[in-house]
C-alpha cells in the first residue's frame, strides 16, 4: 500500500523512453535548472567554490581523488550540509 514520489532534475540525459514505472511510484521532474528546488545544486556550487576552486588536476585519477576528498570533507560536516540544503519554506508545520 506504499506510494513513493521520485524527484529528479530535468537534465536532458535523465530520461528513458522505455522506462516502466510501477503504479505505486510517481515521477516528479524538476525544471532543468532550479537550485532552489534541488539542494544538491547548492552542494556542488559550494564544493566548486570552496574545495575545488583554482585547482589544477594532473590526470583523471587526480580529479577523482580531489573530488572524493572534497565530498568526504563536506559529508562529515552535518551542520554545513543542513545550512546549504535546508529549505525553510519546505518544512512541515507541527
Amino acid at each position: 500500500g506504499a506510494h513513493a514520489i521520485l524527484v529528479f532534475d530535468g537534465a536532458g540525459y535523465h530520461g528513458a523512453g522505455a522506462l516502466s514505472v510501477p503504479d505505486n511510484i510517481t515521477l516528479l521532474r524538476l525544471p532543468p535548472y532550479a537550485p532552489e528546488l534541488n539542494p544538491i545544486e547548492n552542494v556542488w556550487a559550494y564544493l566548486r567554490a570552496n574545495k575545488l576552486a583554482i585547482t589544477v588536476f594532473d590526470d583523471y585519477d587526480d580529479i577523482v581523488n580531489k573530488t572524493c576528498d572534497a565530498w568526504n570533507f563536506f559529508a562529515t560536516d552535518p551542520p554545513r550540509i543542513a545550512a546549504i540544503t535546508t529549505r525553510h519554506w519546505a518544512t512541515v508545520s507541527p
